[in-house]
């Protein structure tokens, strides 16, 4: 019985309005999770982060990451269609992030049309600019072959022509 006293007045010195408010909660809404984002870039952004910011990083990553696991926000997306949300997301042009990657704008164009796959260095650089996993990037896409770019009708832009042979 005086076991229990003494855990009861413990548990009093631990009651809610002893608490503080959490700054950050798990993610409710899009809102939320678009602030949450913007709020993680710029912290990443600082050079020398104090340990407070590693760690504020750190739990805002397992936010967004709750989130986009809940919501399936980019996973189900190809590289491509990825690269370019997160372009958009983050206001760059084509040429913006060709000098970020220190590639050449043909490229980062070829890839955004299809044309070109993205290499293990490039998937490596954008998981690395954007904050995501290099598993987002390293899934299989169509390219479109630049031998039947002329057509129109996707059914058959990836197809080649049987060219039959004189016997």
């Amino acid at each position: 019985m005086r076991t229990s006293y003494y855990i009861c007045e413990a548990l009093d010195d631990h009651k809610p309005n002893n608490l503080e408010a959490l700054q950050y909660k798990v993610i409710k809404n899009i809102n939320q999770y678009k602030e949450y984002c913007h709020l993680q870039e710029e912290i990443v952004m600082i050079k020398k982060k104090t340990r407070q910011q590693q760690d504020t990083i750190e739990l805002l990553t397992l936010l967004i990451e709750k989130w986009d696991e809940e919501h399936n926000t980019i996973s189900d997306a190809d590289p491509v269609e990825l690269l370019d949300y997160l372009m958009k997301e983050n206001k760059l042009k084509a040429v913006d992030l060709a000098g970020e990657l220190a590639v050449s704008k043909s490229l980062v164009s070829d890839i955004l049309h299809y044309r070109r796959g993205l290499s293990r260095d490039i998937i490596r650089k954008l998981a690395n600019r954007f904050k995501v996993s290099q598993e987002l990037f390293n899934k299989p896409y169509k390219l479109v072959s630049r031998t039947n770019s002329h057509l129109k009708d996707a059914s058959v832009m990836n197809t080649r022509k049987k060219i039959s042979t004189a016997v």
